[in-house]
C-alpha cells in the first residue's frame, strides 16, 4: 500500500491518496472530518480485486484544502480534476457520507468518468427541521464554536465491541484542519438539494446503500435515491448505524464485490487470450 502525492494544476491543490492493489480502479472517497484510512477495511479486502484509491478530500488529511468556500460543486469538480490525472479513462467510485454526495454529483456533472457509483450513508432532501440542525452546526463550525467529535454518539452504539472505532474516529475528528472540516461541513450542510432533482440522468448503474438506524441517512432518503436513478439498487444493513463501513466491514465489503464484480468481470473477458 502506498500513499502518493497529484498536484492539480487546474485547483493548484495538492491531493494525497492511498493506493493499494490492481485492475479496474474503484476511487473512494470518505465524510466530513475523516480522511483515507477510513476506508482501511475496504482497501484490506477490496484491494485483492481492484486497484484501489482512497482519497483525502481537501481540507483532510494530507490534502489541501480550498482557500475559499466552497459549494459541493467544488468538491465534484475537484474531484473529476484528480480523476483525470490517473491514466483510466472510466473508474468505480463509492463515497459515504459528503463523500456519496460527491459521488452522485460526479455521476450527473461528468458521467464520462463514471462506469459504476456506491453511494453510501448519503442525505436526500432533508426535511426542513434536518436541514436547519445541520446548518446551525455548520455555522457553530465556522465560528469555532462546535465539538468536533460531537457525532460520535449518533454514529456508534455503547457496546464494546465498537469503543475502539468510536475512539479512532474520534482521533480523526480531533486531528482534522478545522478550516478544512468547516469549509466541507458548509458544503454538505447546503449539498442535499443540489443534484437532488437530477438523479433521473445517472447513467451508470448505482448502489444506495445505508444502515437501518442512521437516522440521518435515513433508509427512507436512500429508497428516494435508488428509484430516483435508472439504474438505481437499494441495500440496507440491518442494525447498522452511520459508520458502518468500519463498524458493518464485511458486509460492506460484501456488497461492494457482490456489485462492482459483474463490470469487472466483463472488462476483463474482453481481454486478448493468448494462443
Amino acid at each position: 500500500m502506498m500513499r502518493k502525492i497529484q498536484q492539480l494544476s487546474e485547483f493548484n491543490l495538492r491531493v494525497s491518496y492511498r493506493e493499494a492493489g490492481q485492475g479496474m480502479p474503484l476511487v473512494l472517497v470518505h465524510g466530513v472530518g475523516m480522511n483515507a484510512d477510513a476506508w482501511q477495511p475496504q482497501i484490506e479486502v477490496l484491494s485483492r480485486n481492484f486497484r484501489v484509491i482512497a482519497v483525502d478530500m481537501p481540507g483532510h488529511g494530507e490534502s489541501e484544502g480550498f482557500t475559499h468556500s466552497a459549494t459541493l460543486s467544488d468538491y465534484v469538480h475537484w474531484l473529476a480534476a484528480f480523476l483525470r490525472t490517473q491514466p483510466e479513462r472510466q473508474f468505480a467510485v463509492a463515497g459515504h457520507s459528503m463523500g456519496a454526495l460527491i459521488t452522485a454529483g460526479i455521476a450527473i456533472e461528468h458521467p464520462d468518468l463514471i462506469a459504476q457509483a456506491i453511494v453510501m450513508s448519503g442525505v436526500f432532501k432533508r426535511n426542513d427541521a434536518a436541514r436547519t440542525a445541520v446548518l446551525q452546526r455548520a455555522q457553530a463550525l465556522a465560528s469555532g464554536e462546535a465539538q468536533l467529535d460531537s457525532p460520535l454518539g449518533r454514529w456508534f452504539d455503547d457496546v464494546p465491541e465498537q469503543q475502539q472505532l468510536r475512539q479512532q474516529v474520534g482521533e480523526w475528528l480531533t486531528q482534522v484542519n478545522t478550516q478544512g472540516y468547516a469549509r466541507a461541513y458548509q458544503a454538505f450542510a447546503e449539498g442535499d438539494r443540489c443534484y437532488a432533482d437530477r438523479w433521473g440522468e445517472i447513467r451508470c448503474p448505482v448502489l444506495v446503500m445505508t444502515g437501518e438506524l442512521d437516522a440521518n441517512s435515513s433508509p427512507q432518503m436512500a429508497s428516494q435515491m435508488a428509484q430516483a436513478a435508472p439504474q438505481g439498487q437499494l441495500v440496507v444493513i440491518g442494525n447498522a448505524k452511520h459508520m458502518l463501513n468500519l463498524t458493518d466491514a464485511e458486509r460492506v465489503n460484501e456488497e461492494f464485490l457482490l456489485f462492482l464484480k459483474p463490470v469487472h468481470a466483463a472488462v476483463s473477458d474482453q481481454q486478448p487470450v493468448e494462443e
